[in-house]
C-alpha cells in the first residue's frame, strides 16, 4: 500500500489552506465538513521498520491549522466529556484554527501536563474523538477532529520556540509529601502538590525516572528526551527525585509517615507485573515477558547495540502473544531489533483488539504477520532448552463474555506449529506487588489492585493512590485523571491541618 509522501501532504495542506484564506465568506459547518482530514506525515514504512526514530513526524502548520478548522465548536462540547483531564478542546482547538499557537499550549497545560506525551500515546479515537460531533456527522471516528494530533502539534511548537515556562509555586508551607513511582500519575501528582507549596520527593525504584514512558512504550512511539524535559519541569519547581529506591525494600511505606515525617504519600508504582499463558514450555529459552523484552530496549538502550551495555535475545523468527498497545509495541521493536520475521498471535479478531488502530495498522504496514482466531497452546523446544516453534490452535468466536467482546472458542483437532525461536508473551499485566506485601492495613481488591475512593485515598489515613496501580493497566492520560483527583485531596488535607 503506497502511502503520500509528507513532502505531499504538506504541500496539499498549503494549496488547500490559501484557498479557504482567499475565501470571502466565512465557513459554515457545511464547509468545514468539506475540509479533508489531515492525514499524519510519517516515515516510510519500509524505511522505519529499522529505525527507532519518532514515525509519525508531526503535522505542518498549514495542517494544523486546517484540521482544526474543521472544528464545529459546538456548544456542548461533548470532545471534553470525553477527556479525563477536561481540557478545554474547543477552545485550544479553536486557537489553532486562528494560528495563536502560544494562546493554544496555554489552555491545553491549564489542565494537562504532560501534552507532547497525551498527544503521541493516549487513544483518542476511544475518549475525546469518539465523542467528536464531526465524526458522528460523517460516520466514522476515524474522520473525527484529530484532538491528539493537534495537541502534539501544540505542544512540539512550543517546545521550538523555547518558551515553554516553570510553573509557579506558592510559598512554602512547611508540609511533605512523598509520590512513589515516576510515571503519568505520579509527574501530575508531584506537579499540582508542588504549585500549592508544599515540599514533595519523587521516589523511583529504576535508576531514570519516567515510568511506564520510559520503560514501556518505544522510542519510534515517544522519543524519551520528551518525557526528559518534563521530569525536569519538576525538578525545576522544586522537586526532589531519588532513584534506585525501592519502597516496599529501601524503605517501607509506613516509615516514610512514621519516621520520615512525610504528611502525605502517594502511591503510583503501576501495574508491572506480567503475566503468563502458563502453557507448556514458558520456561525455555527465548522465552520473554514483553516487560524484560521492552524494558531492555527503552529503557536501557539495548537497541543500541554498539554502545548499550545490556544483552537482548537476538530473535530471527519472533512470535508476539497478544493483541494491545503492548503487543504491537514488542512485534514493531523485534522488527528494529533485525527479527526476520515477527508473527502476532491474537486469539479474536482484528475488531476485538484492545491496540489502537493506528499502532495496529502501523504494525502491518511494517510486515508484522497477523494470526487472528490462533492461540498458543505450548511452546516446543530443542534438546539444548531453546525455542524452536510455538504450537498453536485455531478458534471462533462464541457468545460475549463479561469484557463485552465475543468468547474465543477452541477448533477441536485444529493444532499447527508456527516455526519460532523468540516467543514474546504480551497478554497483560498485574499491579505491583511488593507495596501491599510489605504494607499491613492497605485494602487491595482481589487483582491486587489498591482500593481508593473517587478522591485517591486509601484505607490508610494520609495515603493516597492513583494510576495502573489503582486501575490496571490503563491510559497515560487516565492516570493523570486519578493523579489529579488525589493531588487535588492531598492539597485539601494539607490545608486542613493548618
Amino acid at each position: 500500500m503506497s502511502h503520500p509522501t509528507p513532502e505531499t501532504l504538506r504541500a496539499e495542506a498549503r494549496a488547500t489552506l490559501a484557498a479557504i484564506e482567499a475565501r470571502t465568506e466565512p465557513l459554515g459547518p457545511r464547509d468545514r465538513l468539506k475540509i479533508p482530514a489531515q492525514d499524519m506525515p510519517a516515515q516510510a514504512p519500509d524505511a522505519r521498520a529499522r529505525n527507532m526514530q519518532e514515525v509519525a513526524l508531526g503535522y505542518s502548520v498549514e495542517q494544523a491549522r486546517l484540521e482544526a478548522m474543521r472544528c464545529l465548536q459546538c456548544r456542548k462540547a461533548p470532545c471534553v466529556a470525553g477527556c479525563p483531564v477536561a481540557i478545554d478542546i474547543p477552545r485550544f482547538v479553536g486557537q489553532v484554527a486562528a494560528g495563536d499557537f502560544q494562546a493554544a499550549a496555554d489552555t491545553i497545560k491549564a489542565a494537562s501536563l504532560l501534552p507532547a506525551v497525551c498527544g503521541r500515546v493516549c487513544p483518542q479515537e476511544t475518549q475525546c474523538q469518539a465523542e467528536c460531533t464531526v465524526g458522528k456527522a460523517l460516520k466514522d471516528v476515524n474522520q473525527a477532529v484529530a484532538v491528539g494530533r493537534l495537541e502534539r502539534f501544540v505542544a512540539d511548537w512550543e517546545r521550538a520556540q523555547a518558551r515553554s515556562e516553570t510553573p509557579a509555586v506558592a510559598p512554602e508551607t512547611g508540609r511533605k509529601v512523598a509520590v512513589i513511582g515516576s510515571g503519568p500519575a505520579s509527574i501530575t501528582v508531584a506537579a499540582d502538590v508542588r504549585r500549592a507549596g508544599h515540599a514533595v520527593t519523587m521516589f523511583e525504584a529504576f535508576h531514570k525516572p519516567g515510568g511506564v514512558m520510559v520503560y514501556g512504550i518505544p522510542e519510534f512511539r515517544l522519543p524519551k528526551r520528551i518525557v526528559q524535559e518534563e521530569i525536569e519541569t519538576l525538578v525545576r519547581m522544586g522537586v526532589e527525585l531519588r532513584t534506585n529506591f525501592v519502597v516496599g525494600r529501601t524503605r517501607k511505606l509506613a516509615d516514610l509517615l512514621e519516621r520520615d515525617g512525610y504528611d502525605a504519600v502517594f502511591v503510583g508504582t503501576g501495574a508491572g507485573l506480567p503475566k503468563f499463558m502458563n502453557i507448556p514450555g514458558e520456561n525455555l529459552v527465548g522465552v520473554f515477558s514483553a516487560n524484560e523484552y521492552l524494558t531492555r530496549s527503552n529503557l536501557m538502550k539495548a537497541y543500541d547495540q554498539d554502545r548499550a551495555d545490556t544483552p537482548i535475545y537476538d530473535g530471527r523468527r519472533v512470535a508476539v502473544l497478544g493483541g494491545g498497545n503492548v503487543a504491537m509495541d514488542a512485534a514493531r521493536t523485534a522488527l528494529r531489533l533485525g527479527a526476520a520475521e515477527v508473527h502476532l498471535v491474537y486469539r479474536r479478531t482484528e475488531v476485538e483488539m484492545p491496540a489502537r488502530v493506528e499502532e495496529v495498522a502501523h504494525a502491518r504496514e511494517e510486515g508484522v504477520q497477523f494470526h487472528l482466531l490462533q492461540n498458543a497452546k505450548r511452546v516446543l523446544g530443542d534438546e539444548q532448552g531453546c525455542v524452536v516453534g510455538l504450537e498453536c490452535l485455531c478458534y471462533e468466536l462464541g457468545e460475549p463474555d463479561d469484557s463485552g467482546r465475543r468468547r474465543p472458542v477452541e477448533v477441536p483437532g485444529s493444532e499447527f506449529v508456527l516455526p519460532v525461536d523468540t516467543v514474546i508473551v504480551a497478554i497483560g499485566n498485574d499491579s505491583n506487588p511488593l507495596i501491599r506485601q510489605t504494607t499491613p492495613g492497605l485494602e487491595t481488591n482481589r487483582w491486587g489492585n489498591i482500593v481508593t475512593d473517587d478522591q485517591g485515598r486509601t484505607s490508610m489515613p494520609r495515603v493516597y493512590a492513583g494510576g495502573d496501580i489503582v486501575l490496571g493497566a490503563a491510559t497515560v492520560i487516565l492516570a493523570m485523571g486519578e493523579g489529579r483527583r488525589a493531588a487535588a485531596a492531598i492539597n485539601a488535607q494539607l490545608a486542613a491541618a493548618v
